[in-house]
């Protein structure tokens, strides 16, 4: 039996706080005192004892390419396929791996070698195709990890995977993870924001469900909040019609002592949530319109992110805003970018979906360091697994396609603590399988908290009979070899 999140925890300190006077009613009117629409210097709510060790990041930019793109047209060059190419997988290369219901009946399974040329980049020297020359020229600010592994090799699982550390659905998301440990730097917007976009590559790209950004079994008010590009950014935010806002305020007020009443008696977390949202929505009803609101970004900045920068829901516009975020000191920004799931017709498809997201990327990168604030923000970029090196259908002078690869794959790295500049782990010659510095989805984990100041092994809450972690129930490892100092 899942005994209730509210249960297990109904002597915490909310109650404790709840009992001495100093009753919920009394800490929702002090945190409307706030002053301003400013972050705040120090963080509010989160849990006693965190962080546990000093951290390099304060807060994420989660660039999730979803449909996962191939890392043998993006960051793991293979020189060596050009002379394997059209040549049979060795059975002694891909050792009875399982496959995907669609090349597993395949008869052949011929190499197929990128189209696209690679060049190094940077002080280290990094590699990166052709498709993506704005993001090589932050080269020195990137890690590039090629030895990426995962067990899931189908979408939705390998998606959720890498959200919740699990591929059951229903598990809380890294977003929600991270706020609920180190609480709210800005008292004025969510902890952990997503926005969606869709890309040009494939335009019927794996559906995203709400769940990814889900707070699971930790109290709802963790969850991820969706910014839209829509007239309404954020869904029922605004006041109904004919409310003003003393009246708003008023009725914000009544409902507080009524829900005051019923935590004294019931002390369930989820009253606590309600409280706490409708007076954050009340701040963000100021908030929310400043932030979307464009047009007090310099013309030259805007060049930066490309074109698309002007289309709300673009990818570009999202990096934007992604900034603003940071800015603001939002904990967890996540973007989701839909259209890499090239089984065929790769070369035409991919150079799409990476001319998509190319130049705003890098602008991003650019852009916060400028600011001075890639130092205390991590950035990671990067799907749910790769692409095999054989081809899926009919291999041409022209074309190719590849299936669904989680034996290793490669995402990139930036910012908060992250050695740039660097890559970590290899591929054998195929890219097939690792043969130096493996790193999977739960050590991916274990990492970033380890960023952000956390223990990943200490940050858990009580599910189903587990302690449950973000990084898993399984040993895993902070993968220092990346982090800086």
């Amino acid at each position: 039996m899942n005994i209730p999140h509210s249960l297990l925890h109904a002597q915490n300190r909310r109650t404790f706080l709840a009992r001495s006077g100093l009753g919920l009613g009394s800490m929702a009117a002090a945190s409307l005192a706030a002053e301003g629409h400013a972050a705040t210097t120090s963080a509010v709510g989160g849990l006693p004892g965190l962080p546990h060790l000093p951290p390099t990041a304060k807060r994420v930019i989660y660039l999730f390419q979803s449909g996962a793109p191939s890392q043998f047209e993006s960051f793991d060059y293979k020189p060596k396929l050009d002379e394997l190419h059209k040549t049979e997988l060795p059975d002694s290369i891909r050792m009875g791996q399982r496959l995907t219901g669609m090349t597993s009946g395949q008869a052949s399974f011929p190499v197929a070698r990128s189209t696209f040329a690679f060049a190094q980049h940077g002080q280290g020297g990094t590699w990166v195709s052709e498709l993506f020359p704005h993001i090589a020229t932050q080269a020195d600010n990137l890690c590039v990890i090629r030895s990426m592994y995962t067990e899931a090799i189908n979408h939705d699982p390998a998606i959720t995977f890498f959200q919740t550390g699990s591929q059951l659905a229903g598990r809380p998301a890294m977003g929600a993870w991270i706020a609920y440990g180190l609480g709210s730097l800005n008292q004025n917007l969510p902890s952990f924001l997503v926005m969606v976009s869709r890309g040009t590559g494939r335009a019927a790209g794996q559906p995203l469900y709400d769940r990814l950004w889900g707070s699971g079994p930790l109290p709802s008010r963790y969850q991820g909040v969706t910014l839209r590009a829509a007239e309404e950014p954020i869904l029922y935010l605004a006041n109904p019609a004919g409310c003003p806002p003393q009246v708003r305020r008023r009725m914000l007020d009544d409902l507080r002592t009524l829900n005051s009443q019923s935590f004294e008696r019931l002390h369930d977390e989820e009253i606590a949530t309600r409280v706490e949202q409708y007076e954050l929505a009340f701040r963000m009803q100021a908030a929310v319109p400043d932030l979307v609101d464009i047009a007090d970004e310099p013309e030259h900045v805007l060049e930066m992110y490309g074109p698309d920068v002007h289309t709300a829901g673009s990818y570009a516009r999202n990096c934007l805003l992604a900034r603003r975020l940071a800015e603001r000191d939002v904990r967890f920004i996540q973007l989701y970018h839909m259209g890499w799931d090239q089984h065929d017709n790769l070369p035409d498809h991919m150079s799409k979906q990476a001319k998509d997201v190319d130049q705003p990327t890098a602008a991003l990168l650019a852009d916060l360091k400028q600011r001075g604030l890639l130092d205390d923000t991590l950035v990671i970029w990067g799907g749910e697994f790769g692409r095999t090196v054989y081809c899926q259908g009919t291999l041409t002078e022209e074309t190719y396609g590849r299936d669904h690869h989680p034996r290793c794959f490669s995402i990139f790295m930036a910012g908060g603590g992250v050695r740039g500049g660097m890559t970590h782990g290899e591929t054998d010659d195929y890219g097939y399988n690792i043969v130096d510095g493996p790193m999977h989805v739960n050590d991916l984990h274990a990492t970033v908290l380890h960023c952000l100041g956390i223990d990943h092994e200490r940050l858990t809450t009580p599910y189903q009979g587990l302690d449950l972690r973000l990084s898993g129930v399984e040993e895993r490892r902070v993968v220092k070899e990346i982090l800086r100092g």
